[in-house]
């Protein structure tokens, strides 16, 4: 008798695990949001439903389009107008965990593309535009895909002549 109640036990707990997978639908509360941080990109987000899995693996995504130019100590513009133009896909990634109501509430920042621009003397590159499109968010755990709100922003600085 004693090990028809362990099995009956048993036989209800696994009901119970496979109801929770179940319940588990991970979804963005919203659409993430995307916000310019000086000349990068950060994107905020919450997703729900996510159950009781321990973490939760993102990829944030955007093409970028920049301008660079070498700029003196100043911030002033030299004689010469060196200038360098990158067209690139960006992403990057990162591991978050669930808080015990089965939801995540985070960030990822996409840098601005690197250059290749080199600078004589006391020069320094200095970015003169970026322009993020395709901004979006991917959880990776759950292969869900969503577009940013908004889904495209611009950094604009003085251009050197």
């Amino acid at each position: 008798m004693q090990n028809k109640h362990k099995l009956w036990l048993l036989g209800l707990g696994l009901i119970a695990v496979a109801t929770a997978a179940l319940a588990a639908r991970p979804q963005f509360l919203r659409a993430p949001s995307a916000s310019l941080g000086s000349p990068k990109v950060i994107i905020k987000w919450t997703e729900i439903g996510l159950g009781d899995t321990a973490s939760v693996s993102y990829i944030a995504s955007a093409t970028a389009a920049a301008r660079f130019q070498c700029v003196n100590r100043g911030n002033n513009c030299p004689a010469a107008s060196n200038k360098e133009d990158v067209l690139v896909d960006l992403a990057v990634g990162g591991t978050f965990p669930i808080d015990k109501n089965g939801r995540i509430s985070d960030t990822l920042t996409i840098p601005t593309p690197e250059s290749t621009l080199v600078c004589p003397g006391n020069q320094r590159v200095g970015v003169v535009s970026v322009v993020f499109t395709k901004i979006q968010l991917t959880d990776v755990t759950h292969d869900i895909t969503a577009a940013t709100n908004p889904t495209s922003l611009s950094y604009n600085a003085p251009e050197c002549p």
